[in-house]
């Protein structure tokens, strides 16, 4: 005993007379974490095919953003360079980690890369992934699905081993991350984004923001990721066209939100209209034209636990309470939207082509074959904390299918006239419990019909809104305050 203590004694000695470092020096300097993690990619042209986005994330910041990538078969190394932000969680502890965001241009459409990303003070492993094929005669392949967590991520590894076989050309994820990205002081996002790296780092991962990304004003959600159109739009809406589909992400929650301000809503809603205009033009309604949207919040379900969607007139169909504005139905119909894709309830439903809830079937015998409104796809049962979400006993007439299995969605885009979807059971040990053919010979705007309202292109000022939202809210609490005081 006596010996060991002589020789810890010996290298205290040598190591506070050499400058060798301490126990104390190790409690002043705490380690640096420059390791790249949390990897994923995302699609960065509106319609350009060869950009990529790649993003991640470090503890500490570093000298560089870098990525490092070459086309398989070559031996010519590309080097992009990019930027990092700090990003401070809004949680007690005010934690900070730093976002690197890189952009590669100059891709061959295509193309299948290798790369790393990182800096001299740490490198990720290789990744790989495929630029966005040129045009719109090919038939994109998607992964969709919303409403996943860390805890009970029912869908991820069948997502994962699909991902690894190379089944996706990119995923849809339709809000709701982790449960939640800003838990525990963002702790919880930071092992969600690394619970997805296998299929986000060789996958573009395109998203749109859900209600558990709320917290604020979305900061969590609006940091980690990078989307098509980053520097006009904060991340919360954008678009892009891939093969023949033309896809908008918008936020629904813009509308549940209003404290965060009502500038947000009302430009989003300009911007679809301005987006969807573009979109039916002749010449890119012809090269792109499937119109297709991804918002987390529906417009219909048949769930039995009172959400928006529930109810006669939903927000985000017929707009904001009270005065009725910003309603995306009428928009969405009059510009002949084809498909919405939607999450929120933990639970899968296939809707009938619908209109202000009447259904407009193609015929008996082919519903989905020149249907005359769009059709709905509700898909937010990937697996997370809050289990499912059951259905109501009474089946609406506009619903055609509803699962509440855990699983996700597929969807090939095979050509201008055919898109073929399936709903895949995890819980049945990945079988496809509903699948559908949409077809269209025409593309456009939908037939007039009767009491079809015109969209308002004289939207009110900011402040006018405000006032006569405030106003009716204000009454409805007297209302309820006078209802108290009579029941005393």
């Amino acid at each position: 005993m006596a010996r060991v203590i002589e020789v810890l004694l010996f290298f205290a000695v040598l190591a506070s007379s050499s400058g060798l470092p301490t126990l104390h020096w190790k409690a002043k300097y705490p380690p640096i974490f420059t390791q790249p993690e949390q990897i994923h990619i995302s699609y960065a042209g509106e319609d350009d095919p060869t950009q990529m986005y790649v993003v991640w994330t470090t503890m500490n910041d570093t000298k560089t953003s870098t990525v490092r990538f070459f086309p398989v078969g070559s031996t010519n190394t590309l080097v992009a360079q990019g930027y990092s932000r700090k990003f401070v969680d809004g949680g007690f502890l005010q934690r900070v980690q730093y976002v690197h965001r890189v952009k590669l241009t100059g891709l061959t459409p295509g193309q299948q890369y290798k790369y790393v990303c990182g800096s001299d003070q740490g490198w990720s492993e290789m990744f790989s992934f495929t630029a966005m094929k040129a045009g719109s005669d090919w038939s994109p392949r998607f992964a969709i699905y919303g409403d996943l967590g860390n805890i009970n991520a029912q869908s991820l590894p069948r997502l994962q081993l699909e991902t690894e076989s190379g089944m996706y050309d990119a995923v849809l994820h339709v809000g709701d991350f982790a449960y939640d990205l800003d838990t525990d002081n963002g702790q919880v996002g930071d092992q969600f984004m690394r619970q997805i790296e296998p299929i986000a780092a060789n996958l573009p991962y395109m998203t749109c923001p859900g209600n558990h990304e709320y917290r604020y004003n979305f900061s969590n959600y609006k940091n980690r990721f990078a989307m098509p159109g980053d520097e006009t739009n904060d991340r919360m809406f954008f678009s892009f066209n891939m093969g023949p589909a033309h896809i908008i992400s918008f936020s629904s929650e813009y509308y549940f939100y209003l404290y965060y301000g009502f500038v947000q809503p009302i430009e989003q809603f300009r911007w679809l209209e301005r987006d969807l205009k573009e979109a039916n033009k002749p010449e890119n309604r012809a090269k792109h034209p499937w119109i297709i949207t991804m918002a987390h919040r529906p417009m219909y379900c048949s769930n039995n636990d009172k959400d928006d969607c529930t109810k006669h007139e939903s927000i985000i169909r017929t707009g904001v309470p009270y005065i009725h504005i910003l309603g995306l139905e009428d928009l969405f119909y009059q510009y002949g939207v084809d498909l919405q894709l939607w999450a929120h309830e933990h639970s899968y439903e296939r809707l009938w082509p619908v209109y202000n809830r009447q259904v407009y079937n193609g015929s008996f015998e082919e519903p989905y074959t020149n249907p005359g409104a769009p059709v709905h796809i509700i898909t937010g049962s990937a697996g997370c904390q809050e289990r499912h979400d059951n259905f109501d006993n009474v089946t609406e007439a506009w619903s055609a299918f509803r699962s509440d299995d855990y699983g996700y969605t597929r969807m090939t885009i095979h050509n201008a006239t055919h898109l073929y979807m399936e709903q895949v059971s995890d819980d049945q040990g990945g079988k496809i419990v509903d699948k559908f053919w949409l077809k269209k010979d025409k593309h456009g705007s939908y037939p007039k019909r009767e009491g079809v309202p015109s969209i308002k292109q004289d939207m009110p000022p900011v402040k006018k809104i405000e006032y006569e939202v405030n106003k009716h809210v204000l009454s409805r609490i007297m209302q309820m305050e006078m209802k108290d005081t009579n029941e005393l």
